[in-house]
């Protein structure tokens, strides 16, 4: 099946690129076009019209990608027309008239051209984080996937566990030879230099994962004490209703920012007091959640609050920044606030806002220090160590009690679960590593 579609934003645009691939392209070119096959990988100057009255659609350039040279190792061609809403639609509706072509889904073109292996798993993901990328460190993050470093390193791993694999699979085909205390020790030292890089690689407080959802900070605190008016000063909209009627906000509102180019997910959640209404009751349980989940929580008071004690005892304090809010109306009357060192502004007033933003950006900094050095930027490449580390504990554990047969079966799944993270699982190269090792049959 051949497949179209839009490739470029949808909307009014100087320019729009239509991409197609599949057995069919040069049918649909030369359909579109009444012309032959442009040169290879050469724009060309084409006049596009209507399959069937010949009409004239727009005039473009065409570019030929025949395969397997090409983004999806297919053929594959890409219109550049004019980006108006009837030209793209127009083009759009011409093809869909050829037998054998129907529109992408998303993300296709990307998913067979992982298929026909010019990209790996881990490639194709960040080709998804770089177009997503709102920010100067996230697509920085997305580019640094994108060229290798990642699949480099676990590749690295895959290869050493194959060939510490290979030699165990030697052991079990011929049990009566025993393996040289050489080959023993590299055994040990290689399995446990593996877990050890990878373990290093998990310890590093899920900054890949904060950069590419973003830094996730909770406004939190009392009911009517300017959270949804913080919220709306950051977003520079009005974001969150603004109301003196305690209990207005009973769900998460979230808004994205940048942060000085750090990414960063805000959150507005219900004021926290004893209430008798149901709704607001899990309003509440819902911002004592978000206030676990996040990475910074932003506690805000006003002077007037005075107990705050039952509401503090499920916060995570090292993770919190306290605020006195409406600073204009006066000193806090609460000093057991002092030992918290809270700052002191009035969005109305605009005062100490600078100060609070430092604060932030100071956290942020600290938080993304060591990003240039990460390797995991999703959940699942993270289940995967995880399970490649268990699995090679399991091998070790086993190894050592001469269970080779139990010990090789760990060893597989934990090179399985590598091989899962780039998107590459072949039995084959098992056997391979152990025909170029060893000399079989003298």
């Amino acid at each position: 099946m051949t497949i179209y579609a839009l490739s470029s934003g949808p909307g009014i645009s100087g320019v729009a690129v239509i991409r197609i691939s599949g057995k069919k392209t040069k049918s649909v070119i030369k359909q579109i076009t009444s012309k032959e096959l442009p040169k290879p990988r050469l724009a060309s100057f084409i006049k596009i019209v209507e399959i069937k009255t010949r009409e004239l659609i727009d005039e473009g350039i065409v570019i030929w990608f025949p395969g397997p040279h090409s983004y999806t190792g297919e053929d594959m061609a890409e219109l550049h027309v004019h980006g108006s809403r009837a030209v793209i639609k127009s083009i759009l509706d011409n093809i869909s008239k050829i037998n054998g072509c129907r529109l992408a889904e998303p993300g296709e073109f990307t998913k067979i051209a992982f298929q026909n292996e010019k990209i790996n798993l881990l490639k194709a993901e960040s080709i998804g984080d770089l177009i997503a990328a709102e920010t100067d460190i996230q697509r920085r993050q997305a580019l640094k996937i994108m060229s290798g470093k990642s699949s480099d390193k676990f590749n690295s791993w895959r290869s050493t566990l194959l060939k510490i694999l290979s030699n165990i699979e030697a052991k079990i085909d011929f049990p009566d030879e025993d393996l040289p205390d050489d080959v023993l020790n590299n055994i040990k030292n290689d399995s446990e230099k593996v877990k050890f890089e990878i373990e290093k690689i998990l310890n590093d407080s899920k900054v890949g994962e904060r950069i590419r959802e973003g830094f996730k900070i909770a406004i939190l605190g009392p009911t009517n004490v300017g959270k949804s008016s913080l919220l709306n000063y950051f977003s520079k909209r009005e974001a969150a209703i603004v109301s003196e009627i305690a209990g207005t906000t009973r769900d998460i509102v979230e808004v994205h920012l940048n942060i000085d180019g750090y990414p960063v997910v805000m959150s507005d959640t219900a004021g926290i007091r004893n209430s008798k209404d149901e709704i607001e009751n899990k309003g509440i349980k819902l911002a004592l959640k978000k206030a676990e989940e996040a990475d910074l929580n932003l506690l805000v008071f006003e002077p007037k609050n005075v107990d705050f004690t039952s509401f503090l005892k499920d916060i995570d304090l090292q993770k919190s920044i306290f605020i006195i809010n409406k600073s204009d109306l006066g000193d806090s009357e609460n000093k057991n606030l002092d030992q918290f060192k809270p700052i002191s502004i009035s969005i109305k007033e605009e005062k100490n806002i600078d100060k609070l933003i430092s604060l932030i950006k100071e956290n942020l900094k600290n938080k993304f220090v060591s990003f240039e050095n990460t390797l995991i930027t999703r959940e699942r490449h993270r289940q995967h160590l995880q399970q490649c580390i268990f699995y090679l504990e399991e091998f070790n554990r086993k190894e050592k009690e001469k269970d080779f047969d139990k010990a090789a079966e760990d060893l597989r799944l934990a090179t399985r679960h590598l091989g899962m993270l780039v998107g590459k699982v072949d039995v084959e190269e098992i056997l391979g590593s152990i025909f170029s090792d060893f000399c079989i049959g003298k």
